[in-house]
């Protein structure tokens, strides 16, 4: 999974036809392959490599009707900074992530960390697509 390119999407009982657009370095140790949908163009999807001890940006949701992160394999840990400033935390691996997802709203906080012993497969189903603006990186 690490270097093969998807085909069909499927974390929601169905595969769902998708074509590969790039790669993006997101910040050492993290990149994303970008995807198109097929036949829905109200989304796209990303799919998150997090070497091991490695961290996404802490990402603010700045606009989009709808931001999906998931879970796809290998151990980590999705916190969300709710608006009221509640943080929730979750650990995920092969056997407990198998069907998380959870729903970033506009306004909340976002970041995904690989274990030191494990790398992370993330995904993330933007609505609309992604486009510069959507997040805004902070400082840690």
């Amino acid at each position: 999974m690490t270097d093969e390119k998807l085909v069909k999407f499927n974390r929601t009982g169905e595969n769902i036809p998708v074509t590969f657009i790039e790669t993006a370095e997101v910040t050492k140790g993290v990149r994303c392959d970008v995807y198109r949908f097929l036949e829905d163009e109200t989304r796209d999807l990303g799919v998150i490599y997090v070497e091991p001890g490695c961290k996404t940006p802490l990402q603010k949701v700045l606009e989009g009707e709808k931001t999906i992160e998931g879970f796809y394999m290998g151990r980590g840990i999705l916190t969300i900074i709710k608006i009221n400033g509640e943080k929730e935390t979750y650990e995920v691996d092969d056997k407990s992530g198998k069907d998380f997802f959870q729903e970033v709203r506009v306004g909340e906080t976002m970041q995904w960390e690989a274990t030191p012993d494990s790398i992370l497969i993330a995904y993330e189903v933007c609505y609309p697509p992604y486009k510069p603006g959507r997040y805004e990186d902070l400082v840690e």
